[in-house]
């Protein structure tokens, strides 16, 4: 863009999928930028926006001026922006939405209408002179002024629009617009350092002169620093500042995100099979985009020839982007980086502060980072020059995000490697059946590592049927006489244990003894959960919680049997059968304060943990070396969702879980208590063969077309009322047939499915069905959509119903 721009494209953070443009007054051309954010009016409202360029608006008498320049430099680089409008489009959803949530938290700057209390308000509402209702309306905004959702959330209830105005004419409450937002800022910390003027200061005190002696030796420096080697720094350094000696000054600093610090470590020597993959990558360096699948065996070492590819396209003067699934991940590979890279590592996830995030962000920015690592968001990450994407353990569902933009970070990182013609790297040992398909139609190119780095045999991997014990009374149906038998010796021989079961809790199912009613989420139809470490039941879907004393809703009796199981129970079970044994837990409860999960993992490290139990999070990606023993306690709860993916669920989590055995000198044994011993994603896991599973979910998946053989996208439909919900729902299903049978092709091309109920019908007191569409041609899937889009949009947009598109949907429930 030109410095001197007189009309700029902007995206705004709001619900509008056009772009708009806007006049730039004549001192604020010079500023102007793609990717910077200005204020601007939109409708009855102030807005920040965000550049996008220039413009060449064919009516200008109309056009609005922009009101300032937010930021000094921009917040992503303008090479981003076709990205950014390429998610827009595929994924259905507004460009500055898009930007918004791709930024860190807290920038955005809105204007707002607010309500506050007038003194005639104050002196009506005192004593019996207002109603109930009306005092808590005015007695929720007393003390600072409120938006209407906040006042409605304040006091518990609606309050309707009339009520607002009718308070306002009789003068009690006035009605203002205010701008709010903007609440992540830079940190900044007061420096000082010697003035070049500065007049001698033979005369100055002993602690003046060694302020200024300090100075001259070190330069600029944070003021901090003074107070250990000074008495009263602070008020010498401000006489010092009143007589001309120094400059005092604020510095904007970074916030360290980081934990302990790390020693440098070199590369290892690879082995021929990590030589000839990381050759290959190499090669494919600087020559433009491709994609790769790193199929590599749990233990290969995969995460060297990640850091290695990484080396090498910094030596090309590329940065690097590099994708966890999860937050769990990040520490262990965050580390590993900075000990090989140092200080140009930059990390990006939810778990950082809004201050930290900003600031991180803020290092990519100003190219002080030549690695960023990150979870799903991190795919946003404002790096130029890209020339590697990693996304590791990319057959994680993690990857795809379930609000708001519904994007999957694994094809986002395909796209953006396509856009800057750099190479993208997917690895995994159990890689998704899409991009094995990828592999096999051409897209992905495929890369294998079969052995692990130092040879060590695969697990032996045994299968214990539980229909088998279903006779056996009390835990040891939990815990089946083999497992127990295995746990023991491997304790005896100083080695540890992992216990794995992929629900957390106590008990997943109490029913009420006395009229056998389910205790249920009054905002969800699923059942909660008791967790003795809360002492509470709880949903796991949207929080809500009950005392563990709680009495069945439907006929009053305090008798709850505490059926089910979670890792909570498990816990309990093995530190009464092992009672010697140091057992941890690592779930969702047990990491949720920053710093436990570190804790669990350099405990485990160090031997100060005998016997592990764990969810998912144990599975993906840590290297336990002492682990010889996985016991699966139910290997069968994913594979009974209603979903097409549960096979491959099942079999990713189980062949991952199993191959936390044996990773170090000893030789690694597995359990896997099941009940479908001869079901073939518990087979395939087994025999830790992904193409054996992938060669049979394949056919299932062609024969009734699911992806990857078809594209799907999801209308996912909620609302508050239930009979609204469902007339919207069936008003849309109409809508969408009659679409369809306009068009020929999608008449043959498009499937439309419901609409139907959801099979958790109801999440947070919202009820929810859904619509799917369903087609191999994946052009003629988004042209449907998109005519829907455009030819209904009031339908889609009911004030009391919420419609959103889920392309590529993850979660069917």
């Amino acid at each position: 863009m030109t410095s001197e721009a007189a009309y700029i494209s902007v995206a705004v953070p709001l619900p509008v999928y056009d772009v708009y443009t806007y006049g730039v007054p004549g001192p604020l051309r010079p500023l102007v930028a793609p990717g910077k954010r200005v204020l601007a009016e939109f409708g009855k409202r102030k807005v920040s926006a965000y550049v996008l360029g220039p413009a060449e608006p064919s009516e200008t008498s109309n056009l609005k001026l922009i009101e300032d320049i937010l930021d000094p430099q921009p917040l992503f680089p303008g090479e981003m922006i076709p990205f950014f409008k390429w998610i827009a489009d595929y994924y259905y959803h507004p460009l500055g939405e898009v930007i918004s949530e791709a930024l860190p938290g807290g920038l955005n700057i809105n204007e707002f209408i607010t309500y506050s209390v007038t003194d005639t308000g104050r002196r009506e509402t005192t004593g019996k002179r207002a109603a109930d209702n009306i005092k808590k309306i005015m007695a929720a905004m007393d003390k600072s002024s409120m938006r209407h959702k906040e006042i409605e959330r304040k006091i518990g209830r609606p309050v309707r629009q009339a009520t607002l105005y009718g308070l306002e004419t009789k003068g009690w409450i006035v009605r203002q617009r205010e701008i709010r937002g903007g609440r992540t800022r830079p940190k900044t910390e007061r420096h000082a350092a010697l003035r070049k003027d500065a007049p001698p200061g033979d005369m100055l005190s002993q602690p003046k002169q060694a302020i200024l002696e300090h100075l001259e030796l070190k330069g600029e420096i944070p003021t901090r620093t003074l107070t250990p080697l000074v008495k009263n720094s602070a008020r010498h350094l401000k006489n010092l500042w009143d007589k001309g000696f120094v400059h005092l000054f604020e510095k904007p600093v970074y916030r360290d995100p980081f934990g302990d610090p790390v020693s440098p470590d070199t590369p290892p020597v690879l082995t021929i099979e990590q030589q000839q993959v990381l050759s290959e990558i190499s090669r494919s360096m600087g020559l433009g985009f491709c994609a790769y699948l790193l199929a590599g065996v749990t233990g290969s070492g995969k995460t060297e020839v990640y850091m290695q590819a990484a080396a090498t396209a910094m030596k090309l003067g590329q940065r690097v982007l590099i994708l966890v699934p999860e937050i769990a991940l990040i520490s262990q590979i965050e580390r590993r980086f900075r000990a090989r890279f140092g200080d140009c590592v930059a990390v990006l996830h939810s778990g950082l502060s809004a201050g930290e995030r900003y600031d991180q962000w803020m290092r990519i920015v100003n190219k002080e980072s030549s690695v960023a690592i990150g979870a799903r968001s991190a795919i946003f990450a404002p790096l130029t020059d890209l020339g590697l994407i990693v996304v590791d353990e990319e057959h994680d569902s993690s990857y795809k995000q379930e609000s708001r933009c519904r994007y999957n970070a694994r094809d986002l990182a395909v796209v953006r490697a396509k856009q800057c013609g750099g190479v993208v790297l997917l690895g995994s040992a159990t890689p998704s059946v899409q991009s094995i398909y990828n592999v096999a139609s051409g897209k992905f190119r495929e890369l294998n590592l079969k052995n692990r780095i130092y040879r060590q045999p695969p697990p032996d991997i045994q299968l214990i049927d539980l229909r088998r014990h279903q006779g056996t009374r009390g835990i040891r149906r939990i815990i089946t006489p083999p497992l127990i038998e295995a746990i023991t010796e491997t304790l005896r021989r100083g080695e540890q244990v992992l216990l794995f079961l992929n629900r957390r809790g106590f008990a997943s199912y109490p029913v009420c003894a006395s009229c056998g009613e389910t205790l249920k989420c009054k905002h969800c139809d699923i059942t909660l959960t008791l967790h003795k470490s809360i002492n509470g039941y709880k949903c796991h879907l949207c929080g809500y919680s009950r005392p563990a004393v709680a009495k069945c809703e439907t006929c009053g009796a305090s008798s709850i049997k505490q059926l089910g199981l979670g890792t909570e129970k498990i816990e309990e079970i093995v530190k009464a059968m092992f009672p010697d044994a140091r057992v941890a837990r690592m779930d969702r409860d047990t990491t949720r304060h920053k710093g436990s999960l570190v804790k669990i993992l350099k405990d485990l490290q160090d031997g100060n943990i005998d016997i592990l139990v764990g969810t998912q999070m144990v599975a993906k990606g840590h290297d336990f070396p002492n682990i010889t023993l996985v016991g699966v306690v139910c290997a069968d709860l994913s594979l009974n969702f209603p979903d097409f993916r549960a096979g491959e669920i099942t079999f990713q989590i189980l062949a991952q879980v199993a191959g936390r055995a044996g990773r170090g000198k000893q030789p690694g044994r597995v359990l896997l208590q099941t009940y479908n011993p001869e079901h073939f994603s518990i087979t395939a896991a087994r025999h830790q063969d992904f193409m054996a599973f992938y060669n049979q979910e394949i056919r299932f998946r062609e024969t009734f077309r699911y992806p990857p053989h078809a594209r799907m996208i999801q209308l996912r439909i909620s609302g508050k009322n239930l009979e609204k919900t469902r007339s919207q729902a069936e008003i849309i299903g109409e809508l969408c047939r009659s679409l369809r049978a306009t068009n020929p092709e999608w008449q043959s091309a498009v499937e439309v499915l419901g609409p139907i109920e959801a099979p958790l019908s109801r999440i947070a007191n919202r009820f929810r069905w859904q619509i799917l569409f369903k087609s191999g041609r994946a052009l003629a899937l988004r042209h449907f959509a998109r005519a829907l889009i455009h030819e209904h949009t009031a339908a889609l947009n009911h004030k009391d119903v919420r419609v959103a598109f889920d392309v590529d949907p993850m979660f069917m429930m």
